[in-house]
């Protein structure tokens, strides 16, 4: 997730195999998408979206953005990810009503979102199903589920390390059941047992807090790792990123269209 407990509230920017499978996919039975490590990429979330970056991924809000777009961006050679959040409820998104208040925990730290119980797959699948859904109806290569690490922060619900693991391996299997390559997005302490179940990663801020060493287990797999700082220079983290062979970005906090790539 976006770094939780900054100053930045104001910035706006599943019973588990119970679920209705989707319809087959050819991409899942092994053709998926599997960006190995140091492609290149542009991460953006917030302000009207620049196409132009001459870069082989994109990284956007899966709800935001229409299946024209992704096209347009597959026209212009790029694979795309479809950014969802899939461990906290956002009351701006269109399906916001239609999660049950039992769900909902505490605030993570950006406005108008709510940790939610992973332990409660029974509904929160059917949620997550038809979120994947969408990603693969515009034709999103990928996706990008946030706030997949709620056990370690103060959700208002006791979620233990297991919860994390079995939600987090539900949801890659159902993008991987439609087609979707899947990144874990920060979660490092689960990386050990997790990284068989994600085709790569996203990461913020792991130079500034000495974490970037912890991710070389998906560079060794061959997967990406895709990885962000916003308070660090590019001279003070890149020289570390390439060492690892990570695909390192300097970003604002607002995730708008300006980067700076090492």
């Amino acid at each position: 997730m976006r770094r939780p407990l900054l100053p930045l509230a104001g910035l706006l920017l599943l019973a588990t195999a119970c679920t209705a499978a989707p319809d087959p996919d050819a991409k899942a039975t092994g053709d998926r998408w599997r960006p190995a490590p140091g492609l290149a990429w542009q991460w953006q979330l917030s302000g009207r979206l620049d196409p132009s970056v001459d870069v082989p991924v994109y990284d956007i809000d899966g709800f935001d953005h229409p299946a024209s777009t992704v096209a347009d961006l597959h026209r212009r050679g790029r694979k795309v990810v479809c950014y969802l959040s899939t461990g906290a409820w956002e009351d701006f998104r269109p399906d916001a009503g239609d999660f049950p208040k039992v769900l909902l925990g505490k605030g993570n730290g950006w406005e108008g979102e709510r940790w939610l119980d992973i332990r409660r797959t029974d509904l929160l699948a059917p949620l997550m199903a038809k979120r994947l859904d969408m990603c693969r109806d515009k034709g999103f290569d990928a996706v990008e589920p946030d706030n997949m690490d709620g056990y370690g922060n103060r959700t208002g619900f006791p979620l233990t390390a297991a919860d994390q693991l079995r939600y987090n391996r539900l949801i890659a299997g159902m993008a991987h059941e439609r087609g979707l390559a899947v990144g874990l997005k920060n979660d490092l302490d689960q990386i050990p047992k997790l990284l068989p179940d994600f085709d790569f990663a996203v990461n913020e801020q792991c130079a500034e807090y000495d974490e970037c060493g912890r991710l070389a287990p998906f560079v060794a797999a061959g997967k990406a790792v895709f990885h962000v700082e916003y308070e660090l220079t590019t001279d003070q983290f890149c020289p570390q990123a390439r060492k690892l062979g990570l695909s390192s970005l300097r970003k604002r906090y607002e995730l708008d269209a300006w980067r700076q790539a090492c």
